[in-house]
């Protein structure tokens, strides 16, 4: 028996409709239909002179004992049928996204948060969430906003500031930048430096907003750096440093587990810092996946 009461139109029809219609037929009766419906018998046939006033043809032969259908009802039937069995899968569909039973949460992340923040956070969004499919998308921070903006991602993890006011912005991290050496430059033995003693260095600088942060942190030092060449990913830094073509000025997280022939030194005079958030689009809000994931963010940095 059909149930519910929706108020969906389908070209002019509504869902509920669709239900009487098939209850009909199923009890060919008017009567018992209304019965089993729970509304008064009237009302019931009032709302199948409306659908077949919207189809432009009658859908029963009224009976004395059974109601029966037309050639055009036994045409409307299996369809009227599948209406409601897709609509049914549609509202379950939606259903599911909402109390994360299924659906997708896709992430849009600068590399050295994909690599160093997320896994962590992830790990438990899938312990908590596991039916719910990920998908993650490493790009620039400029590329991770222009992606948030298409709505191609449902949330954004980048260097700040996130550009315009389209953007809710959720500050996570606060990260100092360090200089990365070969483990035999005379530089690595030290236990921290000041940028200015750098000006006669050969620099590789890593893609996006982390290379302008170090670049203007050079030019205030009262230098131009000497750039030999720009690594779009960060094993290609590391790989240009440990062949030993440069230094190179990273955030932390991004000089995380380093292999022995490797030194990350700390920065002094100035303290080079990035900021890193999670944003999302203001007018579209979060998405139920999105917002479980944030609130599991919480939970790891209060506990930290």
């Amino acid at each position: 028996m059909f149930h519910g009461p929706e108020r969906w139109k389908i070209a002019g029809m509504e869902l509920y409709q669709l239900g009487y219609f098939i209850e009909i037929t199923r009890q060919r009766s008017f009567t018992r239909a209304a019965k089993q419906l729970h509304m008064a018998q009237p009302a019931l046939s009032q709302q199948m002179k409306n659908l077949e006033a919207e189809l432009g043809t009658a859908l029963f032969v009224r009976g004395r004992r059974e109601t029966h259908l037309t050639a055009a009802g036994r045409a409307f039937l299996p369809r009227a049928e599948k209406l409601l069995l897709d609509a049914e899968a549609a509202r379950a569909a939606v259903s599911d996204v909402s109390k994360l039973r299924g659906g997708r949460l896709v992430l849009a992340a600068i590399p050295s948060v994909a690599a160093c923040l997320l896994p962590p956070l992830l790990k438990l969004f899938r312990e908590q969430h596991p039916q719910v499919h990920i998908q993650l998308v490493e790009e620039s921070s400029e590329r991770v906003a222009d992606l948030i903006t298409s709505g191609l991602a449902d949330i954004g993890f980048l260097q700040l500031p996130a550009g315009g006011p389209a953007f809710d912005v959720k500050k996570l991290v606060e990260e100092p930048f360090v200089l990365l050496v070969n483990a035999k430059h005379p530089l690595a033995s030290q236990n921290d430096i000041r940028l200015a003693a750098l000006a006669d260095e050969a620099f590789i600088f890593y893609k996006g907003r982390a290379r302008d942060t170090a670049v203007q942190a050079c030019r205030k030092a009262g230098f131009e750096p000497q750039s030999v060449c720009d690594g779009g990913e960060l094993e290609t830094v590391r790989a240009f440093v440990t062949a030993g073509l440069g230094i190179a000025l990273l955030p932390e997280l991004a000089a995380g587990n380093l292999p022995k022939n490797l030194r990350a030194v700390t920065m002094r005079e100035p303290r080079l810092q990035r900021q890193i958030a999670a944003v999302w689009l203001k007018h579209g809000g979060l998405s139920p996946a999105a917002s479980a994931l944030l609130r599991i963010q919480s939970g790891l940095h209060a506990a930290s």
